[in-house]
């Protein structure tokens, strides 16, 4: 029997914009990106994590995380995303500080969960190779299946 879906703020906000989408389950102890691509039987480069980046210094006191979505067969190069954001260098959260940030669990941050939040959104370019890639539904145990594009229509994805 398949598991009930209690739609989350990211499913709501691609419902809200009538944008497509499919939804799977993982077990939600999982939390590595890598491990849930072969849970789901895709490869690592379709299924993209979204990471956390402390805001840069010198952005003043109410700057905001950066999030970056990259798959997750990748780490994230920061040396370039501060090249992109024009500043030295910048750090990533720790998983307490993401969580706290975001108000989500590691494991479940999806940039679709935080469009109220107010966070730049960059998205890895390798996305513009895949058809539909696999992101976070906003909670553990759930990935959103849905068209790159579409991704980068509703965040306002940098790419």
């Amino acid at each position: 029997m398949a598991k009930k879906v209690n739609k989350t703020l990211a499913m709501k906000v691609l419902d809200g914009r009538k944008i497509s989408y499919g939804v799977v389950a993982y077990p939600s102890n999982m939390r590595d990106a890598e491990e849930i691509a072969q849970e789901l039987g895709v490869p690592p480069g379709q299924v993209f994590k979204t990471l956390v980046v402390r805001p840069p210094e010198g952005y003043g006191r109410n700057a905001k995380p950066i999030l970056a979505v990259i798959p997750a067969n990748r780490q994230l190069n920061l040396k370039k995303l501060a090249k992109l954001l024009g500043v030295k260098k910048v750090k990533m959260a720790s998983h307490k500080e993401a969580e706290a940030l975001t108000g989500l669990q590691v494991g479940g941050i999806s940039p679709l969960a935080l469009l109220n939040k107010g966070f730049q959104v960059y998205l890895d370019t390798a996305a513009k190779e895949q058809t539909k890639i696999y992101i976070s539904a906003g909670q553990r145990g759930w990935q959103i299946k849905l068209g790159a594009a579409d991704l980068v229509k509703v965040t306002g994805a940098n790419l």
